[in-house]
């Protein structure tokens, strides 16, 4: 199995939403966690312990864990995180330009598993999710 299917498999098996892995310079594995009321200190706590000992009986090498949230401007990538925050404004950046540009922010009105519907200030705009690069969203402050 691989790093992050297993990673996923543990945080979801602990009742968290696994939203992404990175490996960072020096060792480090950041995870980051969430749950629809947000989280929390001791969410961290329960899921690096866990990652801890899973990570040494599998003996997969890191040297620093770091578990957090995703942040006001969490990362959208599955089907089910664009379900979630329908209706919300996302900022998304395409592989290639489009119209001109690969820097769009609207607001979110419809998703299936081959596109992405977002309300620009030029009117609906219709992206294939093959081509979009990263999507995020847009802070609530």
């Amino acid at each position: 199995m691989d790093l992050v299917a297993l990673v996923e498999k543990t945080v979801m098996g602990l009742g968290y939403e696994f939203v992404e892995l990175e490996r960072a310079g020096r060792g480090l594995l950041r995870v980051f966690i969430d749950k629809p009321e947000g989280i929390g200190v001791e969410d961290c706590v329960t899921v690096s312990n866990q990652l801890s000992r899973l990570l040494n009986v599998e003996e997969i090498p890191y040297e620093r864990l770091e578990i957090s949230s995703p942040g006001l401007d969490r990362p959208l990538r599955k089907t089910a995180d664009f379900e979630r925050f329908m209706g919300r404004d996302v900022k998304v950046r395409t592989r290639l330009p489009q119209a001109g540009q690969r820097n769009f922010t609207g607001r979110l009105t419809a998703v299936s598993e081959e596109t992405l519907t977002l309300v620009l200030e030029t009117g609906d705009w219709v992206v294939p999710r093959r081509d979009i690069e990263r999507a995020q969203l847009v802070p609530e402050l």
